[in-house]
């Protein structure tokens, strides 16, 4: 326990905001090393990441693949579909998995499924996790500010990117 802060550096996660990071990975699967902020993982927990990400890369692959024949090229539809079902999963096995949901399992299990491959099939599944986090803390302006920050600021980024690639 962290005096100075009232509070456990792990049950508060990487960034010190109580509820976020992955519906409660930080809580379980980084280690603490003191009160000054720093987290180390193990390289089982990297080796775990890396295996679901690669799962969830080659799931997203072939679901736009199937979706984008199926619909055609003139509007995502498979990058929504990825995106909503992602979200979905993260948030099931979240819960389900969770500090208080009624299956238990091991933290590396919780980074397979919720970092890997939820991460390698999409990252919006993350952003939706977090957002919930944010409000369900009661952070309706950190949330909103989160929102917004993302979608003005990725969409910026990927207009710089192009703009780059076009150069």
């Amino acid at each position: 326990m962290c005096q100075s802060q009232g509070r456990s550096d792990v049950a508060a996660g990487p960034r010190g905001v109580r509820g976020t990071g992955y519906g409660g990975l930080a809580r379980s699967s980084w280690r603490a090393q003191g009160c000054g902020g720093r987290y180390r993982m193990s390289q089982a927990s990297f080796l775990w990441v890396a295996v679901g990400g690669a799962l969830g890369s080659v799931a997203r692959y072939w679901l736009a693949v199937v979706v984008a024949t199926l619909t055609g090229p003139y509007f995502p539809w498979g990058t929504l579909l990825i995106n909503v079902l992602g979200s979905f999963v993260i948030g099931w096995f979240g819960a389900w998995t969770g500090p208080n949901g009624p299956v238990g399992v091991p933290a590396d299990m919780r980074l397979f499924v919720m970092v890997g491959i939820c991460g390698g099939f999409t990252t919006f599944s993350a952003f939706s996790l977090q957002t919930l986090d944010l409000l369900s803390a009661g952070e309706t302006l950190r949330a909103g500010a989160y929102v917004l920050g993302s979608v003005a600021l990725c969409l910026l980024a990927v207009w710089a990117g192009v703009a780059l690639g076009r150069a």
